[in-house]
């Protein structure tokens, strides 16, 4: 499966006015030693750091489609190899989008039980390993907001919304270094839990790709990674492992 061209995801639906890059760098408070490395780790949001299954479950119920069918429809989707939305057009429902302002009320903002288990001790075990960590994705801008209050204290957060570049555009992973002060791509590992919008584009953007094998992304697609990625099945085991992708750097 090559590289596809990507929507926004249907919970990145509001797009506020776009910002320079200067203007999109969100700083970690000073609340204890500063990362002393030069090396990054870039995390994606939706089944990297939130489990979406909330969210996949608010539009089953709002279609009055039961929630197993709804989402066995999104897993034949993706098995396919097409685009998550494509989803509402099994079910005669391409006015989607017109639910949008009700989805948004049904679902409200990120929950504490929306983040994976191992996802703010991962967060803890890259910042106290002295490693700088940015938390970009394809998101609405009040997700930086959200995931602040629930405790995702990073480097670097932006969302693609604020900068008008999405994955798995080249523009996006551009922009992904230049937030992270012009980064030397061969010092990031790239995090994310899908092929085709995280492990391939950042791979050719000259990253350390991570695959995130979790998800439903994640879990069905199987096509084989490039070389030199890590694959992963939860962050708990690429903390563990984070030292095998400095070692796949030094030998490519």
């Amino acid at each position: 499966m090559g590289i596809r061209r990507n929507w926004p995801s249907i919970l990145a639906f509001v797009r506020p006015r776009e910002r320079t890059s200067d203007q999109l760098i969100e700083t970690r408070p000073n609340l204890g030693p500063q990362p002393t490395s030069e090396r990054w780790v870039c995390l994606d949001v939706g089944e990297t750091l939130i489990d979406e299954t909330r969210f996949w479950s608010a539009w089953a119920d709002l279609l009055g489609i039961p929630r197993l069918t709804f989402l066995a429809a999104c897993g034949a989707v993706i098995e396919r190899g097409g685009q998550h939305q494509e989803v509402f057009d099994i079910f005669g429902r391409s006015d989607w989008q017109s639910m949008l302002p009700e989805f948004s009320a049904e679902t409200g903002p990120f929950r504490p039980t929306d983040l994976y288990p191992d996802a703010l001790p991962t967060l803890n075990a890259l910042r106290a390993a002295g490693y700088r960590v940015a938390v970009i994705a394809n998101q609405p801008a009040e997700r930086n907001a959200e995931l602040r209050a629930l405790g995702v204290d990073v480097d670097v957060m932006a969302m693609s919304s604020e900068f008008g570049a999405h994955k798995p555009s080249p523009e996006f992973f551009a922009t992904v270094l230049r937030l992270m002060g012009d980064a030397d791509p061969a010092h990031v590992a790239h995090v994310g839990d899908r092929l085709d919008n995280d492990v391939l584009p950042s791979f050719a953007a000259g990253m350390r790709p991570v695959w995130l094998k979790r998800g439903p992304w994640g879990v069905i697609v199987d096509d084989s990674p490039p070389p030199g990625t890590l694959v992963v099945k939860t962050l708990s085991e690429f903390v563990a492992r984070i030292d095998e992708v400095w070692l796949v750097a030094a030998a490519t």
